[in-house]
């Protein structure tokens, strides 16, 4: 499920190596409970660069691209399963993915915003010049990843 507001720029976001690019199905590396550099330290986003644990709804607050406030709440997140908003001064994108290897990304734009769901890997995006990325992965243990990176 991907909905963005009429401010949101249609674009597809760039390609990031985390993404899922071959032909078969995802087939991620199982694993108990991903660990996040930042563990569950919200405050840790604060500068735009942050890779968190997320196991229950939670809202992170950051600086988008042109400095306005940014606010990124998950709402929903369990096995195999991640919902999340994004609201800024440009309006609001949201993102949700649910099956094994599933995720979303999320890029901000000073002028709106991109999503795409589908595989990922729970690997740090690459920035992207002018923009914020956001990526959410799901895993089977119901633990989400969530890395936010800025230039």
């Amino acid at each position: 499920m991907t909905a963005c507001s009429p401010a949101t720029d249609t674009a597809a976001p760039p390609a990031s190596p985390s993404l899922d690019t071959s032909t078969g199905p995802a087939r991620p590396t199982p694993s108990a409970s991903p660990s996040a550099a930042d563990g569950e330290d919200v405050t840790a986003c604060a500068d735009g660069n942050c890779q968190l644990s997320v196991q229950r709804p939670v809202t992170i607050r950051l600086e988008a691209p042109d400095g306005s406030p940014t606010t990124l709440s998950v709402t929903e997140v369990g096995p195999s399963r991640i919902e999340y908003e994004v609201r800024s001064a440009n309006g609001r994108s949201k993102g949700g993915a649910s099956g094994r290897g599933q995720g979303c990304l999320t890029v901000l734009r000073e002028n709106g915003s991109g999503n795409s769901c589908g595989p990922l890997n729970a690997t740090r995006p690459d920035a992207v010049r002018g923009a914020v990325v956001i990526q959410a992965t799901t895993s089977e243990s119901g633990v989400a990843t969530l890395h936010v990176v800025s230039p």
